[in-house]
């Protein structure tokens, strides 16, 4: 089976500052694009951070307040220091948390979870920036045609793991909803089908109404039982 990857859906080429930039220069980066963050790259294109527009409001928070506090903690003590600097290299949070072009879409969507990020620079096996992936093109995949998802289904689904049995599976796809109907010899050839079928990108819902002539969860081992739904 395809599985699609942040590189399938990233958006490219990415938006990006140098370390040189000035802060005037990023903010007009920000409001051209009409994003909220970009990736600062070094002169060889990896990314070395990360300049959000939280970043840049620490010089209007900060405003004529330049005197650090002696019992100030570390993380006011950075923003202080944002307020005065100059260029993107100063500006920037590091380290930027990042993802390889290759890694799979569920696993980007749970480190944009965990970090609480909106937009994840996208870096090739060199850490060169390559592209930038955001939450609503992680969505892309939920736009794949229901011909698509059903060629899938039955190229790489029915026949590889059905083989005889995939002539008598009839299948339907709406609106990325999955519906399978017919009669195989075992359960566990049925709770197989509809696990796969969940795990094809754009597969909203599987409904297996598929019927079994030999009911095996007693004959398999008590941790590779599956419950088909």
């Amino acid at each position: 089976m395809k599985d699609w990857t942040v590189g399938h859906v990233m958006t490219k080429p990415a938006v990006s500052a140098t370390e040189t930039d000035s802060y005037r220069q990023v903010v007009t980066l920000l409001m051209e694009h009409h994003v909220s963050a970009v990736p600062v790259v070094d002169a060889f294109a990896r990314v070395s951070g990360v300049v959000s527009e939280a970043d840049l409001l620490r010089k209007i928070e900060y405003v004529g307040d330049g005197n650090s506090r002696l019992l100030e903690g570390r993380r006011r003590r950075q923003h202080r220091a944002k307020a005065t600097a100059r260029t993107a290299g100063d500006l920037m949070s590091t380290p930027a948390v990042v993802v390889g072009q290759h890694m799979t879409i569920p696993e980007a969507a749970r480190i944009m979870e965990h970090d609480g990020v909106k937009r994840l620079p996208v870096v090739d096996d060199l850490g060169r920036l390559v592209g930038i992936v955001s939450r609503s093109d992680l969505l892309k995949v939920h736009l794949r045609p229901d011909d698509e998802i059903l060629r899938d289904i039955e190229t790489n689904v029915l026949r590889p793991f059905l083989a005889d049995d995939a002539a008598t599976i009839s299948v339907t796809v709406l609106d990325g909803v999955v519906t399978l109907t017919g009669r195989v010899d075992r359960w566990s050839a049925a709770d197989l089908v509809a696990r796969l079928i969940r795990q094809l990108p754009g597969a909203v819902e599987v409904v297996s109404a598929v019927e079994f002539g030999f009911d095996d969860r007693e004959l398999m081992p008590a941790g590779s039982r599956f419950g088909a739904s």
